[in-house]
């Protein structure tokens, strides 16, 4: 990270920025050929391990790709805010943000798959969901077993929030 004053390193507020994105933006590559998807998720965080469930159709190019290349890439972002300066080149975004890398993979086991989509319906909903044999059996489960990530954020400039308060 370039400019380490904006790294993240605190876990309960990366914990923050898993619960208040809402989309995780998926990135594979099919033989050299970069493919980035958005998805909703859901993830699993004990201590710094982190692990990403999403969800979909039994079939699909993004499975294709996955079976090819399991290695994978992603993004997501909250809180942003655009904010302006006097010149254009300080005009700008405030955010915060999670990216990394991991190894995807279709989750086959019963049990894990509603552990995924429980985990999923969490993160979007903030309520609590159980899946019987019968739902599972119809969507795909990819887990992401997370081998490295970093968070940033970008505040505010200190004369916009000094102007508002």
């Amino acid at each position: 990270m370039r400019k380490r004053e904006r790294e993240i390193t605190d876990l309960s507020e990366i914990r923050s920025i898993l619960e208040q994105c809402k989309i995780l933006h998926l990135g594979l590559s099919d033989e050299g050929q970069p493919y980035v998807v958005p998805l909703n998720y859901g993830c699993l965080m004990e201590g710094e391990k982190l692990t990403f469930y999403l969800h979909g159709a039994t079939e699909g190019y993004k499975y294709d790709v996955i079976q090819k290349n399991p290695r994978v890439s992603f993004a997501m972002e909250c809180d942003a805010v655009p904010f302006e300066g006097k010149a254009a080149c300080q005009y700008g975004m405030s955010y915060r943000s999670l990216m990394g890398k991991g190894t995807a993979s279709l989750v086959t086991d019963t049990e894990e798959k509603q552990l995924g989509l429980s985990l999923l319906m969490k993160t979007q909903t903030g309520k609590e969901f159980k899946f019987n044999e019968k739902l599972v059996s119809i969507v795909n489960v990819i887990k992401i077993t997370v081998d490295s990530y970093s968070a940033k954020k970008r505040p505010l400039p200190q004369t916009l929030t000094a102007a508002e308060n």
